[in-house]
């Protein structure tokens, strides 16, 4: 929430060509795999949906950091104001998943505020995964083969088929890997938008994902940017989540039929080279934008 002669909510919106001119390049997904070949539409639809049901899960199964960075930006894209969280998401000793912030500095922001929406779309949209048990809320349209970096992917575009009270979807474009059969890239933004009384409008965002453990492809880097058009006016920000560090997650709790849970003896270690990772960003990511920007 935000104070400019108005109490409104607010929430930030998105314009593409500022994109490259904000942050550093998107992640290179370059792999030396010849693409599949051509299938019913359909059966990538279904084929894709069920390994991103696979992902789901197995990313359910990971410990990770989310870095979140909002900025208010002024006259010359100075930086007038901001809010930066780094939450470290793990397991307790029951094995139940947990959300630890670990560095939430005071928000400086103006006139921009950060809306229980936009944490959902932070948690869930943003890293957009489109399982077999969601495909039947989306409209998919297959638009084409694109190559993203070196990889040839499935081009779709995505909206929701109806929109239900409470409830956020994604509309916008995904793309989806021709061999691997898994979203790669997301471009688009949460729906629904509120106008009126307490303003609401959603970002347009681009979210890349790398192949962590040789198998799935997990969201790593999203990037957001743009001049906000509310009421009251004109709203300049950027925004920028990184996701990293992916470890998969070792425990001695045993997960019973109905959900009884009871503490079991650890299995045998792992072999610490074959569970070993790959990084979780880009090296070109490891300089940190906000210290690049222009202020």
């Amino acid at each position: 929430m935000y104070n400019s002669g108005i109490m409104l909510i607010r929430k930030w919106s998105l314009a593409t060509t500022a994109l490259l001119a904000v942050f550093a390049l998107a992640p290179s997904f370059a792999r030396a795999q010849a693409p599949a070949s051509d299938i019913p539409v359909e059966e990538i639809i279904r084929k894709f949906s069920e390994k991103e049901k696979e992902f789901k899960q197995a990313r359910d199964n990971y410990t990770f950091k989310q870095d979140v960075r909002i900025q208010e930006l002024g006259n010359s894209d100075r930086v007038v104001g901001e809010y930066r969280t780094v939450t470290d998401i793990s397991f307790d000793e029951k094995g139940r998943r947990t959300e630890k912030v670990t560095s939430a500095p005071p928000p400086t922001l103006k006139r921009l505020g950060i809306t229980k929406e936009d944490l959902q779309d932070l948690e869930s949209i943003q890293p957009f995964v489109l399982t077999s048990d969601d495909i039947g809320l989306y409209n998919l349209k297959f638009t084409g083969k694109k190559k993203i970096d070196e990889i040839n992917c499935y081009e779709f575009e995505v909206s929701p088929k109806k929109i239900e009270k409470d409830k956020r979807y994604f509309e916008g474009t995904i793309w989806v890997d021709d061999s691997d059969l898994q979203i790669v890239k997301t471009y688009g933004k949460a729906v629904p938008d509120r106008r009126g009384k307490n303003e609401n409008l959603s970002p347009k965002f681009e979210t890349y994902r790398e192949q962590i453990d040789g198998q799935y492809w997990f969201p790593t880097y999203t990037r957001i940017a743009d001049t906000l058009d509310f009421e009251s006016g004109p709203l300049k920000m950027r925004g920028i989540v990184r996701y990293g560090d992916y470890k998969k997650f070792q425990t001695s709790v045993k997960l019973k039929f109905g959900g009884e849970v009871t503490d079991d003896k650890a299995g045998p270690a792992a072999d610490p080279e074959k569970e070993k990772l790959a990084p979780a960003l880009d090296p070109r990511f490891k300089t940190d934008p906000a210290k690049t920007e222009k202020k």
